[in-house]
């Protein structure tokens, strides 16, 4: 019976990490592109405009560039959405159904490694369509991933070590255990404190937020696909379905990446004694964030990028670790 349950729980949080998350992160998408539209004093599009612009892809014909390696250039979108499905399942089974000992020991990690997929899958596409422009967007984009994971594994790792610090010294030993699972940390923080009310995790969450930006690719770290230079870069050959995949999977990382961080920072989503409307404005303070930081900086250059994240944003990586060794 056991089992049956666990099932059932595991079916429901797929159901919700793929439609939810689509839905939510399709929404997500318009609402950056209206407030776009209103700081560039335009109208901007209907709520609708990004369903209807997935379901148009949909039925469009997917081109296949003449000596691209075919099987790496129609599997690469599927294998970038199979990854942030599973990092988005992950997240929401741990959050609709909080349990100190729920998902597994090290489910966090996996969550963060999950969330490098659809990167590289990108970078798989375009090696494989044969095209320099694609190739040179390729080469950008593991620059970027080699830039920002390492500020934000040490922001996540601070994270971690800023919740079990925070635990009463009257609290079980366990409680107070250092813990790469879910569980345990929206527990930590559901009973002794969110991290985000802390110095080091103050400085932690503004460099994972910054560098779940550049995960993004959003200004002033679209490098990869910068229009203006390189024709969209890494997805320049894509088309129809194809194109619909990797958009659908952009608009899924809008929601999860945000969403990790309001699980690791702000002590998740659903929990007893919080409205549901404090737990969507978590959210949505993040998206505006997002979208405030897009449209108010200029594209960086790729060495800018490197010495951006492997300067300032590791060094307050590294700040707010210590910070978070020493109790604050």
């Amino acid at each position: 019976m056991g089992e049956d349950k666990l099932l059932i729980r595991a079916v429901i949080a797929f159901a919700v990490a793929f439609f939810g998350t689509a839905f939510v992160g399709l929404m997500s998408t318009w609402v950056d592109r209206k407030v776009t539209a209103r700081v560039q004093a335009r109208v901007g599009p209907p709520w609708y405009q990004p369903f209807a612009d997935f379901l148009k892809l949909m039925g469009k014909e997917t081109l296949i560039p003449e000596g691209s390696r075919r099987t790496g250039f129609v599997i690469a979108p599927l294998v970038g959405l199979a990854g942030i499905v599973l990092a988005s399942c992950l997240i929401w089974y741990n959050d609709l159904y909080p349990n100190p000992r729920g998902g597994f020991v090290g489910d966090l990690i996996v969550v963060i490694y999950l969330l490098v997929v659809p990167s590289i899958a990108l970078m798989m596409g375009a090696s494989a369509s044969g095209n320099p422009l694609a190739a040179l967007g390729a080469s950008r984009e593991m620059k970027l991933i080699l830039a920002y994971e390492l500020p934000f594994l040490i922001a996540m790792v601070a994270a971690i070590v800023a919740a079990a610090a925070g635990v009463s010294a009257t609290a079980p030993a366990e409680d107070a255990r250092i813990t790469f699972r879910f569980g345990s940390l929206l527990h930590q923080q559901h009973v002794y404190g969110v991290v985000a009310w802390k110095l080091s995790g103050i400085i932690a969450f503004i460099v994972a937020l910054l560098c779940i930006h550049a995960k993004l690719a959003f200004v002033p770290f679209d490098i990869p696909e910068a229009e203006t230079e390189i024709a969209s870069g890494v997805i320049l050959e894509y088309s129809g379905p194809l194109l619909a995949v990797i958009k659908l999977t952009r608009a899924m990382m809008l929601f999860t990446l945000p969403a990790l961080l309001v699980v690791v920072f702000m002590g998740g989503f659903v929990f007893e004694g919080i409205s549901i409307l404090w737990a969507i404005l978590k959210y949505v303070g993040i998206l505006v964030a997002i979208i405030l930081i897009k449209n108010t900086n200029p594209r960086l250059r790729i060495d800018q990028a490197l010495k951006f994240f492997w300067g300032p944003m590791t060094i307050l990586a590294i700040v707010a670790l210590v910070l978070a060794v020493v109790g604050w």
